[in-house]
């Protein structure tokens, strides 16, 4: 009798989950998104467009007038950001360059505009050297600082980073509280990095500013996933959605809860494929790799990774994705010396702790432990604390003998497959 009725029981949870749609696991709901997933107007991108018309032709008129060139070269950016067509990021920068021109270098707002644009592009010494020229000018000496601390950051010099990030302290600018988070977040002390983030977003919505209530929405939705805070992602990502429905972004998002968090794949692809009719970039081709290798669909994985290399080929990505290409490459034999290539130039191009662990991943993928070591050892060791980076180290201490040192980071990582991915709970179990 007891058997019975535990056999009642269960099956009376499994129709009440199948009746509700929804298990304890389950945070996404289609309802909520659906209608972002149809659209067929982007107003952000019609004005752009009509911006660019009206400009271009106050720019024929009148060629002398260089300012032009760079309201053009933000609708261009506009463009990028919706599409995603790297054509548009190169457009920006050839007209901020022909406006940088004819002021002769000498405009701050028109250097930080290329500064920025060259970050993008991962160019990130010759956006440090623009916002150099720009602090020596004088002028809006406090904005140029904050993109100092935004290209020390990406260059890996800290400690210059934090002088700009001190320059400009206030607890009520919203400037400062998103950087001083991303300081924190750099740091590994989320929780604080969350703490200023939100009070960021207390500010923009006081404001009622837009542009900055959607950056600060997807962006917690970021930190607030890291944290293992689902539900509070989703919700982040769905009010991001609310004041932007075009925002592929927060959809991203959504779609990597329900593939990391729920396992559904089904809707993952549902999403992804949505987003990727309108904004389509080479990650995409990675995640939908991602997700067929978790599905065990291995000619799916190689179709998406090949479409991915061919979509590189096709198009000039510069070193944006130098990063993706090295854990691609080195996870297999056969490329693991390209990777080693690629993780070379990453280094010398940004020597951060992060990039610094790509090249002691490679090394460890094409067999030299003893290097990966020493390299992990004198540049990646409590100096980055992002999972994947986490994994590596255990991984190479693993391979040096050094068993004691992966009890506490493996302890970690368990916290972490959400953000790292359900095809890393295996791996992690094997450290």
């Amino acid at each position: 009798m007891k058997t019975l009725s535990k056999i009642l029981s269960l099956l009376c949870v499994v129709l009440l989950t199948s009746c509700t749609g929804k298990s304890d696991n389950q945070i996404t709901n289609a309802t909520d998104y659906e209608k972002y997933l149809h659209l067929n107007d982007n107003k952000s991108l019609d004005l752009a467009h009509k911006e660019i018309t009206f400009w271009q032709n106050k720019f024929d008129e009148a060629p002398n007038q260089s300012p032009y060139l760079s309201l053009i070269a933000s609708n261009y950016a506009v463009l990028f950001e919706y599409t995603g067509k790297i054509e548009n990021l190169y457009k920006t920068e050839s007209l901020l360059e022909a406006s940088n021109r004819a002021t002769h270098y000498g405009r701050v707002g028109t250097l930080r505009s290329l500064a920025r644009n060259y970050i993008a592009q991962h160019r990130f010494k010759e956006a440090l050297a623009l916002a150099n020229t720009a602090f020596a000018i004088g002028e809006g000496k406090k904005e140029t600082q904050k993109l100092l601390f935004d290209v020390q950051m990406e260059l890996g010099n800290y400690k210059e980073a934090l002088s700009n990030l001190d320059a400009i302290k206030d607890l009520n600018d919203y400037d400062y509280l998103i950087r001083i988070a991303k300081w924190n977040d750099h740091n590994g002390d989320l929780p604080t990095a969350i703490q200023f983030m939100e009070k960021a977003r207390t500010i923009a919505e006081k404001e009622d500013n837009k542009t900055l209530r959607i950056w600060s929405y997807s962006n917690l939705g970021d930190f607030y996933g890291h944290a293992g805070r689902i539900q509070d992602s989703y919700n982040s990502y769905l009010k991001t959605l609310e004041l932007d429905p075009n925002y592929s972004y927060a959809l991203k998002g959504i779609a990597w809860i329900a593939f990391s968090h729920e396992k559904n794949t089904t809707e993952a692809k549902r999403i992804i494929a949505s987003i990727t009719q309108k904004h389509n970039t080479p990650d995409f081709y990675l995640l939908k790799a991602q997700i067929a290798q978790f599905e065990g669909n291995t000619v799916e994985e190689n179709k998406n990774t090949k479409a991915y290399l061919t979509m590189l080929q096709t198009h000039d990505y510069g070193a944006m994705y130098n990063k993706y290409n090295v854990l691609l490459f080195a996870d297999k034999k056969e490329t693991a010396l390209k990777a080693l290539e690629i993780a070379k130039i990453e280094v010398n191009h940004r020597p951060t702790p992060d990039s610094y662990d790509l090249l002691a991943w490679s090394y460890y993928n094409t067999g030299d432990a003893k290097k990966a070591l020493e390299i992990a050892q004198n540049h990646v060791v409590g100096k980055s604390f992002e999972p994947r980076v986490q994994y590596h180290l255990a991984t190479i201490y693993k391979a040096n003998n050094f068993a004691q040192k992966i009890k506490p980071i493996k302890e970690e990582l368990l916290k972490s497959t959400y953000e790292l991915g359900p095809n890393m709970e295996s791996k992690i179990a094997q450290l």
